[in-house]
């Protein structure tokens, strides 16, 4: 089979971008980030981007779909995809190898299954939404975004199909139980997922690899990073610092995981030992739902080549099986 396009993928923690970053010096390619968060600019460090990695022996990898918007602006998969195929033809016309890297799995779904979602079938979802009663549409907001406290959000029809819309095809609002079970007949009926259609007109073929870890070490590996971050690193002053900006609350919460919960501790609805307790716990639920997501990949259809750990050598016998 004919490659275009090398996938590095795995859940947080994982050591996915540092891999991904030296088989790109190796292979001469470019990284494009499939994270929902790294789009935005000033969310460095909860986010993850350790720009200071890109780095190797002076010179820096080019990457894309990092840093290109303002926190207060809209990010969703439209965007994504948009974005996507034009960095890709962009690597791919300088002769150099594209590595699609990240965890944020619509998005990678996106590309890996060859998705196609228009505006139109947002606005045909949107649609959809309107015929629900205001009840139901105040269930579903609550459901995606449990912690809302704008009431305003749930007064205002409008506003509320909106942030239905928008949290589905970001992917960002999940319930805490992602399992099927916790999916309801409606849910189903208005899935984002349903309005993705299959492109026939597929624009690239990735060799997919994926970083496999332990669930303790993938634990273990989450509790020290968020302890470096937090001590160290100057976390919670990156989310003061976002907050005294201008970027409101709501916002913090809606960007989920970090930025929820420091955002909780600076209000006072937290103190710091249940912000890094209920913060660790959320970061651990959030890489098994991500483990869950790769697996449902991999049972319709995507080819996953599971390496132990981001161990470099294996990943590159793996390319250079392919190129």
């Amino acid at each position: 089979m004919q490659y275009d396009l090398i996938t590095i993928l795995g859940c947080t923690a994982t050591g996915k971008t540092k891999l991904a970053i030296q088989l790109a010096d190796y292979f001469n390619g470019e990284i494009i980030s499939a994270d929902s968060r790294q789009v935005y600019r000033g969310m460095n460090i909860g986010t993850g981007k350790d720009l200071s990695e890109y780095w190797i022996q002076g010179k820096q990898i080019p990457f894309h779909l990092i840093d290109i918007i303002d926190p207060t602006e809209e990010f969703n998969l439209f965007s994504f995809q948009q974005l996507f195929y034009k960095s890709f033809d962009e690597i791919k016309n300088s002769n150099k190898l594209p590595f699609l890297v990240g965890g944020t799995g619509m998005y990678l779904s996106s590309i890996l299954q060859n998705y196609n979602l228009s505006k139109a079938d947002f606005e045909s979802y949107k649609q959809n939404l309107s015929s629900l009663s205001d009840d139901k549409l105040r269930e579903m907001l609550k459901e995606f975004n449990p912690a809302l406290h704008n009431t305003t959000d749930l007064k205002d029809r409008e506003r509320i199909i909106k942030a239905i819309a928008v949290a589905k095809v970001n992917g960002h609002f999940e319930p805490e139980s992602s399992g099927e079970k916790s999916v309801t007949k409606n849910d189903r009926d208005f899935s984002v997922v349903s309005l993705l259609r299959n492109d026939k007109n597929n624009k690239c073929s990735s060799l997919t690899i994926g970083i496999n870890l332990s669930r303790d070490e993938i634990k273990k590996r989450i509790t020290v990073r968020l302890k470096k971050r937090l001590d160290d690193e100057g976390m919670i002053e990156e989310v003061k610092s976002l907050m005294d900006s201008g970027i409101s609350y709501n916002k913090m919460i809606f960007f989920g995981l970090e930025y929820k919960f420091i955002a909780q501790y600076l209000k006072g609805e937290l103190n710091k030992n249940d912000m890094f307790q209920k913060l660790n716990s959320a970061i651990h639920s959030f890489a098994k739902r991500q483990m869950t997501w790769f697996r449902k990949m991999e049972r319709e259809g995507v080819v996953i080549n599971w390496i132990d750990g981001p161990d470099f050598n294996k990943a590159k016998d793996l390319i250079e099986n392919y190129f």
